[in-house]
């Protein structure tokens, strides 16, 4: 299933939930959308989708509804008090884009319901009970993609054979990373390449980047699945 398939599904599971917190004090309830992105590219279309499906099940913001959506740009660091504001504010539930935003949303209230998307696998990193029976006040859809991670390894191996020597872009501050590298790793010596973990969690970080991967002689890169958009692939050439 494609990520804008799994934000449409949101968009539904978040209009089941009952809106008798909010309406304790407001006439119109109100969603709070937490995004670890920017608002650009993809996520736009993704938002899109969000409300689309809210539509269809019979609200829409500015009519019956009020959505309060808040972007951290990839700064993780500011989603704790992004959360803490939407906490404040009242919202009926939270939509928590990205697994950054979820950890957020769940240290922020253990009142208010949250529906999430992670890459991640949601018991093993402690935001559900259990798949079946998420319990607490979380609930939402997974892709689990740090699983997939060594597997595109494999598959841009068997694109590039002549490339032995790999790159994978992390971003430090994501709470899948060591995960992910130990995965990632444990594929490449399987494989015979040799891998080289690169960071970067802010546009800043992109040009050094870049320089190093040239430096390094890498032929091919591997960025984390749940990666903050907006770098530069154009960048990443022969010379």
């Amino acid at each position: 299933m494609r990520r804008r398939d799994f934000i449409t599904l949101l968009g539904g599971a978040a209009a089941t939930w009952p809106f008798t917190a909010a309406a304790q004090s407001s006439n119109v309830p109100m969603i709070g959308m937490l995004y670890s992105a920017s608002p650009e590219g993809t996520w736009l279309q993704d938002d899109a989708a969000f409300r689309r499906a809210l539509s269809d099940a019979g609200y829409v913001d500015g009519r019956n509804l009020r959505i309060e959506a808040r972007w951290a740009e990839g700064k993780y660091d500011q989603l704790p008090a992004m959360a803490a504001d939407l906490v404040q504010r009242k919202v009926s539930v939270i939509a928590a884009l990205t697994t950054p935003s979820v950890r957020a949303a769940k240290a922020a209230t253990k009142k208010i319901p949250i529906v999430f998307t992670t890459i991640a696998d949601p018991v093993q990193i402690g935001f559900v009970t259990s798949l079946n029976r998420p319990g607490g006040n979380l609930t939402g859809v997974t892709q689990l993609s740090v699983e997939v991670g060594p597997k595109l390894l494999e598959l841009l191996h068997e694109a590039v054979p002549t490339a032995t020597t790999i790159a994978l872009l992390i971003n430090p501050n994501n709470p899948n990373a060591e995960n992910q590298i130990k995965d990632s790793e444990a594929a490449a010596r399987r494989l015979g390449l040799q891998l080289h973990v690169l960071n970067a969690s802010t546009g800043a970080d992109f040009d050094p980047v870049f320089a190093k991967l040239h430096e390094l002689g890498v032929r091919a890169m591997v960025p984390e699945p749940e990666f903050h958009r907006g770098w530069r692939t154009d960048e990443l050439r022969d010379e």
